[in-house]
Formats: C-alpha cells, structure tokens, sequence
C-alpha cells in the first residue's frame, strides 16, 4: 500500500522570481513515481497574503482546504474557499490560490485521469528557476 503522511512531508520552498508574495511550500505526495496509474496530488501550504501564482494544469484538480482560508481565482471567477470546503479546478482553466486569512493555509490538489501533472506558471519559480513542474521528471 502507498501512502503518505501528510502531517511529516518533505516539503520545497519555492518564491516566484521578482515576486516575493509568489511563495509557497509544496510537495506532490503520491504520483506516478509513487506507483499511481490515474491519480496524483499535490500538497501546499500558503503563508498570510501569500499566493500560489497564476498557472494551468494538465489535468483536472479539486482543491480541498485542509487549514485556513483561502480565495480561489479560476478564469474570470474569484470566490472563498475554507477549512473542509472543496473546489473543482477544469483541465488547462488558468487558476491561482492566495491566503486571504491571518494564518498559514493548507491545502491538497487532487489530479484524476493522469498519474503525472505538467503545471505551467505565469511567472518563473526560484531555486528551480523554472515555470513548468512536471511530476514526469520527479524521482521517489
């Protein structure tokens, strides 16, 4: 059985080059590396004021808020979002997620029909100093 512990994840600082509000820690739990056929997630926590910066997935994605508060923007829509609230995110519809409360939000991206996600940024992110994640080329 995979699994992860979403309470002790190693997770990757990342900041959004010339913007210091682009800024999250993250991590995909499970994935095709994990062993998943159809399924992938991803896990990240937004600090106060903080966003996820604007980006398209390459697979559909419900948002579940696990902590805090959250305001989802999906194409022209901007609306709430809070602890035990879900949202669905279409295939390749730009989005982005800010923390618009007064602590750390936590949130879980829940990806079907594809067990490795190529998500592509507005803006690049540092240390990686790319605007594309692409689970394809994340090892274990």
């Amino acid at each position: 059985m995979e699994k992860a512990n979403l309470k002790n994840l190693e997770l990757t600082e990342f900041t959004g080059k010339g913007d210091s509000g682009q800024h999250c820690l993250a991590t995909f739990p499970l994935f095709g590396a994990h062993g998943t056929e159809s399924t992938a997630t991803v896990y990240f926590e937004l600090e106060a004021g903080d966003t996820l910066g604007r980006h398209t997935d390459s697979a559909e994605e419900l948002l579940l808020v696990l902590e805090g508060e959250v305001e989802v923007e999906l194409g022209g829509e901007t609306g709430p979002l809070s602890k035990g609230e879900i949202a669905l995110v279409p295939r390749m519809v730009p989005h982005n997620v800010i923390n618009t409360g007064k602590t750390k939000a936590k949130v879980l991206g829940f990806f079907g029909g594809a067990n490795n996600i190529v998500a592509t940024f507005e803006k690049t992110w540092l240390p990686v100093n790319t605007n594309v994640v692409d689970t394809s080329t994340l090892g274990d």
